[in-house]
Parts: C-alpha cells; structure tokens; sequence
C-alpha cells in the first residue's frame, strides 16, 4: 500500500507541472477572472517546488514553516476566484483576511492541521455558493464548471479525512495508507480536470 502511496503521488506531482505548463500556454486565451486557476496552480507547483528543493538540495529535516503560507496563499486566491465569479460584496474578503491573519500567527503540526480544516471549510462554502448559483441559470456557460466541482470535492473529502484520522486512531498502516490513496487520487483528478478544461478551452 506504502508503494501505491508513492506511485499516486508522482502522478499527482506530474498531473500538478502539466496543469502548470498547460495554464502558461492558455493564459492569453483565459478571461480575468479565469485567469486566476491558473494563479492557483502555479502557486502550488511554487509550494511544491520550495518544498522538493528544502528537502532534496537543502536537506531540511522540517519544511513546516512552509504550512502557514501554503494556507494562507490557497485561501487568498481561491477566495478572490469565488468572490469575483459569484460577484459577492468586498466585505467577504474580511473573514478571508482575518483567517488569513490567524493562519500566519505561530507554526505547529497541531494548529497546522486546524488551519488547514478552516481553510478548506471556508474554500467549500464559497465554491459551493458558486455552484450553485450557476446550477440555477437556465443556460449553464461556465467553461470551468468541471474545475470547481472538483475542487468541491476535493477540499470536502479533505476535511472528512481530517476527522476520520483524529476521530479513529485505531487504523493500521496500510488503511491509512488507503484513506490518502483516496485523498491524492481526488488531487489528480482535480488536476486532470484543470488540464482538461484548459485543453478544451478555445480562443
């Protein structure tokens, strides 16, 4: 289980630079708004990469310090995606800069993992806002409707996971293994969602 871990993972980090690749080359073509999926991804081929490089070149035994700006930055730019797509008011970027605020004070795996269940929660409630206004029009022209579903998805089995490891310490190895097999294997297909619409997308 331990070796199909790693194998998801490589694709995940594979699936993550072709996304990346592919959202420089369609960048043009994106309108405003759009143009912030590929923010989004390439700010996370940056997390990755400092974290490949802290790791490998560095050989830093702890990349933590990392956490917080992970955080933080996923939940700026995906808050100001949904904002603007569902054309909400400027006060909604209040919680999102006082989560913020919160996330960058102090760095511990503990309050690390809260931040985390805060971000996402937040992420879901915005995109699920989103997708459901857009559910709601009688003509549906959202290029990227894909993407948020699984962006949806993705952050809510996050959180699932999350509660289901802290609630039950009694899994073994390899079921925990299994639980971020699944975990990853929803990441690819958000990835692979983002490389689809941005394939599919015309000028």
């Amino acid at each position: 289980m331990e070796d199909t871990f790693k194998v998801i993972l490589y694709l995940n980090n594979g699936f993550l630079v072709l996304s990346a690749l592919i959202g420089l080359i369609k960048f043009k073509h994106l309108k405003n708004i759009e143009k912030w999926y590929v923010y989004y991804i390439i700010f996370l081929f940056l997390i990755e990469s400092i974290v490949k490089i802290s790791i490998y070149l560095l050989q830093l035994e702890n990349v933590d310090f990392l956490y917080p700006l992970y955080v933080s930055g996923e939940l700026l730019i995906l808050g100001i995606l949904f904002i603007k797509k569902s054309n909400l008011s400027y006060y909604w970027y209040i919680p999102i800069v006082a989560a913020i605020g919160y996330f960058l004070i102090g760095n511990n795996i503990g309050t690390n993992e809260l931040k985390k269940v805060i971000s996402n929660i937040i992420v879901i409630s915005f995109v699920g806002y989103s997708l459901l206004t857009e559910i709601k029009k009688t003509k549906i022209n959202d290029r990227f409707l894909l993407v948020d579903a699984f962006i949806f998805m993705y952050y809510a089995v996050s959180v699932f996971v999350f509660f289901l490891l802290r609630q039950l310490k009694t899994f073994s190895n390899d079921e925990v293994y299994l639980i971020w097999n699944v975990n990853n294997l929803l990441c690819c297909f958000l990835y692979i969602s983002i490389i689809y619409t941005f394939l599919k997308l015309k000028k």
